[in-house]
């Protein structure tokens, strides 16, 4: 089979350190199972012996980016699975990365793959700036929420829209709080300037 030199489907379980590789004829024979370390080079030579043009399938999963960008840039036809469209490997009897991967890449073969969008690089930047920002708003938000717990813990009640607005905030400021409260307050009210 190493000889083959037909159109070949490469199916990959990516996972955070390694992952593995399987590649398969047209009729879905398999050619080869690979476990790699996760390195652009490792990458690049596997799917070298996958010939020209191969179609690979990986699915959009925690660290995909990277692995899109090295096939694609080796001249493979990327595919991406969506993870809600094969969770259904979960309930098979015989769950190993080896199956995970030849599955992935008999979908693909038989033209059942859920495909995901690949986004092009500038995109997934733009969309890395947007997830990033709304993790600093939920922190913030959830500071906020402390701020309002110590003050209800005290039994201090300010009056106002918003406590973080200016009036809310000087208002805060003049509030006489005792040890713990006073110094939970103060830190929380420093990492939300930090957020802002």
């Amino acid at each position: 089979m190493s000889e083959y030199d037909g159109h070949q489907y490469v199916g990959i379980d990516l996972h955070r350190r390694r992952s593995v590789i399987v590649r398969q004829t047209d009729q879905g024979e398999q050619l080869s199972a690979v476990r790699i370390v996760n390195d652009p080079v490792a990458l690049g030579l596997q799917i070298e012996q996958a010939g020209t043009r191969p179609d690979v399938v990986l699915e959009a999963t925690y660290g995909w980016y990277w692995a899109a960008d090295v096939l694609q840039a080796a001249g493979a036809q990327v595919h991406l699975a969506h993870p809600l469209g094969v969770k259904g490997f979960a309930y098979r009897r015989v769950k190993n990365d080896v199956r995970d991967a030849a599955d992935l890449a008999d979908l693909l073969r038989m033209g059942r793959l859920p495909e995901s969008w690949i986004a092009p690089a500038e995109t997934r930047e733009l969309r890395e700036l947007v997830r990033y920002r709304a993790k600093l708003v939920a922190l913030r938000s959830g500071l906020k929420a402390q701020v309002h717990a110590v003050l209800a813990k005290a039994g201090v009640l300010i009056a106002v829209s918003d406590l973080f607005a200016v009036d809310g905030r000087a208002q805060l400021e003049q509030t006489a709080l005792s040890g713990a409260y006073a110094q939970r307050v103060a830190s929380l009210l420093k990492l939300i300037d930090i957020l802002d």
